[in-house]
């Protein structure tokens, strides 16, 4: 079979979670240098900028993200219907860029905002390793060992139990 045969068959049966991960576009030069990330999943709110296709250099804010439709609508792009009314016409995120983000939700924020640079990972680990935490430890060791030995007893009264049933 052909590999474009393969990869729009690929497409079409991918599931959901699959699908969520290719609506993901780049971010604009200052975001990337802000947040040390490249791209990120577009989400309702963030503003985007078209660079690619018939409404290239539009800028405006996603409306809404479609993963059955693999696209997102932007405000200010719509066609008009032959009917009348105006529909949405959906873009392919890799046509666009993130200009600014939408960090209503925390979890986005907080992801974000603990995103360092590669260089700067390395340092946190030794300031870590000098403080001392032996306390804790030493504690959860202590509960440990006691815990087990409830155990053991149970255990072996189990054992004198199916010892004594088996040879009856």
């Amino acid at each position: 079979m052909k590999p474009t045969k393969i990869r729009k068959r690929m497409l079409y049966t991918a599931s959901q979670h699959l699908l969520s991960k290719q609506l993901g576009s780049h971010l604009a030069k200052s975001l990337n240098e802000k947040y040390h990330c490249k791209s990120l999943r577009v989400v309702e709110g963030d503003s985007v900028k078209v660079l690619r296709g018939e409404f290239k250099g539009i800028e405006g804010k996603v409306t809404k993200v479609s993963t059955e439709k693999r696209g997102i609508a932007i405000e200010g792009i719509k066609r008009e219907k032959l009917k009348g009314g105006n529909v949405d016409i959906y873009i392919h995120p890799s046509n666009v860029i993130i200009t600014s983000l939408n960090l209503e939700d925390k979890w986005r924020q907080n992801r974000l905002e603990g995103q360092k640079p590669k260089a700067a990972k390395s340092t946190p680990t030794a300031t870590k390793e000098t403080k001392p935490k032996e306390e804790k430890p030493k504690e959860q060791k202590e509960a440990s060992k006691e815990k087990p030995k409830e155990v053991k007893v149970d255990d072996k009264k189990d054992k004198s139990k199916t010892e004594k049933k088996g040879t009856k």
